[in-house]
């Protein structure tokens, strides 16, 4: 593709995140044009579409896909319906992006990788969190520290997010509609949990997913859930070469704030990533680094200037650029499978179940 064509992008669903995490990012990624909408809520649809410069909507995926040239779907969906909807999207043959996790279930995940591999596509999966611009620097930080051995071996990361304003007024904008909800189809419920159980699960995918990918990533490699506090506040676990690894979910809340944080630490120094409320505008996380490499070298702390960009923004960009091919997509499908298992296998320990 070249650099003077742009991807043309259609949308599946304009709700909530819809038009606050995505389609007002993707409208203003430079070499990305969005072509086409297909939501099933009529007037919802003509009034989002003409608020932001659609030219195409459609009541369905399907007449969307049959009678546009798409270069890539972003499909913002609830997570218990991406096992019954993406496959149908795939078919398409082109890349698809959904909101986080891949599937509701293990089992729905497995059905969307075979999807993925059958229609000879690719898919990206939105942990956004991955594309803000102080993550980027973050990991790339990390990596350098881990080839150089400057601050000695990484030895632990920890990741803090409480609950709290996630929203940070990023739903201000939107449109929003009165008209009823229609009859969706919805994947069924995960066939080796019980209502109670996978209640639990869903509960944990739906917050805490972020940051069992963010672990994988920081650590660039896997990692595996050894402990589940009963309290549900602490998960601890070990990565694949020793590295141990800690999430502390929600020890106290903000009601107008958002404190997530990561701090990745070496043997003589550390990474420290601070992020944004999710739906937050135009506004980056935060990369502090401290090094303190001994033998009388002055320890320093170094605090690196960031663009006015956000995540949601970044990510949309870097989709578009994976679509492109001047970039590797952020999370493949196979890469988000994994969470998911994760996620299992800290509420097989949690629960007993």
């Amino acid at each position: 593709m070249s650099d003077q064509k742009k991807v043309r992008i259609g949308f599946v669903g304009v709700g909530g995140m819809g038009q606050a995490a995505h389609l007002r990012s993707y409208v203003m990624v430079p070499n990305c044009e969005v072509v086409a909408l297909a939501e099933v809520k009529p007037g919802l649809a003509k009034q989002v579409a003409a608020k932001w410069g659609v030219p195409k909507v459609y009541a369905s995926h399907e007449e969307m896909l049959a009678k546009e040239k798409l270069d890539g779907i972003v499909a913002s969906q609830q997570f218990g319906r991406h096992g019954t909807l993406v496959p149908q999207l795939l078919k398409a043959g082109i890349p698809v992006l959904t909101e986080k996790p891949i599937a509701g279930s293990v089992e729905q995940g497995e059905k969307i990788v075979k999807a993925v591999k059958a229609n000879k596509t690719w898919m990206m999966i939105g942990y956004h969190k991955r594309s803000d611009p102080a993550t980027m620097l973050a990991k790339a930080e990390i990596e350098k520290l881990q080839a150089s051995g400057e601050l000695g071996k990484l030895t632990y990361i920890r990741l803090l997010m409480p609950a709290g304003d996630w929203i940070a007024s990023g739903f201000n904008q939107n449109i929003w509609s009165d008209e009823p909800n229609p009859e969706l189809q919805w994947d069924p419920p995960a066939s080796d949990m019980e209502e109670a159980t996978n209640g639990a699960y869903n509960g944990f995918v739906n917050y805490y997913i972020h940051q069992v990918n963010l672990m994988r990533h920081l650590l660039g490699e896997t990692w595996q859930v050894n402990y589940g506090a009963k309290s549900g506040l602490l998960l601890a676990g070990e990565s694949a070469s020793g590295v141990t690894c800690s999430i502390e979910m929600s020890p106290y809340q903000t009601t107008i704030d958002w404190q997530e944080s990561a701090l990745v630490c070496f043997e003589r120094g550390w990474v420290k990533l601070e992020l944004p409320a999710p739906v937050a505008f135009t506004r980056p996380g935060r990369v502090e680094i401290f090094r303190d490499p001994g033998n009388g070298v002055q320890p320093k702390t170094e605090i690196p200037q960031l663009p006015w960009v956000h995540a949601m923004w970044q990510q949309a960009q870097n989709f578009v650029d994976a679509i492109a091919g001047k970039r590797p997509t952020m999370c493949t499908a196979q890469d988000a499978l994994e969470d998911i298992k994760l996620a299992r296998e800290y509420i097989r320990i949690h629960t007993g179940k």
